[in-house]
């Protein structure tokens, strides 16, 4: 089995298990949550108290760090089934929603993905989002941290460029199956909002119910509001997809294409009367719950009645 010749720093970490149980069918793509060189995150997996690692990192600038030989196990995903069949890679990243990475990152993580998919037999990546699928790879050979843990790792960044990750890649490795990649909407990402708070501890609040319900969310201050939103699709559909399991949950919520972007009154009026709000107590409660005045919104519906 061998190793990556993208590697320009080696720096093996003895948080592993030698060797992996599983021929290498998966991978795994990380945030590392700093945007940090290769140097660094091998010292980061240096201690044996870290009891972290992971085969492949990739520093802010591009290059390419190897901390686990591809014949071990990395300890990388809160998973041992995941990362015995998983080549696991950090990435440098910023240390907030979303976690975005460097473009030479972003492009080091293409080159990588296709040395490693060519020298171990994997035709193509194939990514559905989907956990149920894991330990699938004829159906899904892409995981992530997330769903091993409590964590919103590979953030939202990675996370949303799963399927144009896959298909960048599969171009490069001569797929068949490559499906083109939809462009962003023209008002940026598509995000699903269930809340606007005036009061942070209220936002918190919130924030705790939508994690509680197994959702990754986060919390975006904009003027005096708190704002709790989840995900940040380039594909209208899968918004949409989000928002319908928030309300299955229980959950108010409406489609932004513009971080932490809420409803005006007007907009919230029309709502209302198309009958989307509910009536009497209810639509109290749900305008209330998604972070509304709901009296200025009565007033204005009261007005276009």
């Amino acid at each position: 089995m061998s190793n990556s010749p993208l590697v320009s720093y080696t720096k093996i970490s003895p948080n592993k298990s030698s060797p992996r149980n599983h021929k290498i069918d998966t991978v795994t793509i990380h945030c590392v949550v700093g945007q940090c060189s290769v140097e660094t995150l091998g010292n980061v997996f240096a201690p044996t108290s870290r009891q972290a690692s992971s085969n492949y990192g990739i520093g802010y600038d591009g290059r390419i760090g190897m901390y686990v030989e591809e014949k071990d196990r990395s300890w990388c995903s809160s998973n041992a089934a995941n990362d015995n069949r998983a080549i696991t890679i950090e990435v440098a990243s910023d240390t907030k929603e979303p976690y975005a990475v460097t473009d030479k990152a972003y492009a080091a993580l293409i080159d990588l993905l296709v040395d490693i998919c060519k020298r171990n037999g994997i035709k193509e990546l194939k990514w559905k989002a989907d956990k149920s699928l894991i330990g699938q790879p004829d159906k899904q050979n892409m995981t992530v941290h997330r769903w091993f843990a409590n964590k919103s790792c590979p953030g939202t960044y990675l996370y949303e460029r799963h399927a144009q990750i896959a298909s960048a890649v599969n171009k490069r490795l001569g797929s068949t199956n490559i499906k083109p990649e939809p462009e962003k909407p023209s008002g940026g990402l598509y995000r699903v909002q269930t809340g606007a708070f005036k009061s942070k501890a209220n936002a918190n609040a919130m924030l705790a119910k939508v994690k509680a319900k197994g959702f990754d969310t986060y919390m975006v201050k904009v003027g005096d509001l708190y704002k709790i939103q989840v995900g940040a699709f380039k594909v209208k559909a899968n918004a949409e997809a989000m928002m319908k399991k928030l309300q299955a949950a229980g959950f108010s919520t409406f489609i932004t294409t513009e971080e932490g972007a809420g409803k005006s009154v007007d907009e919230l009026a029309r709502e209302v009367l198309q009958g989307k709000w509910g009536n009497g107590a209810e639509r109290k409660k749900r305008l209330e719950a998604a972070g509304y005045d709901y009296a200025a919104v009565q007033k204005k519906v009261n007005q276009l009645a």
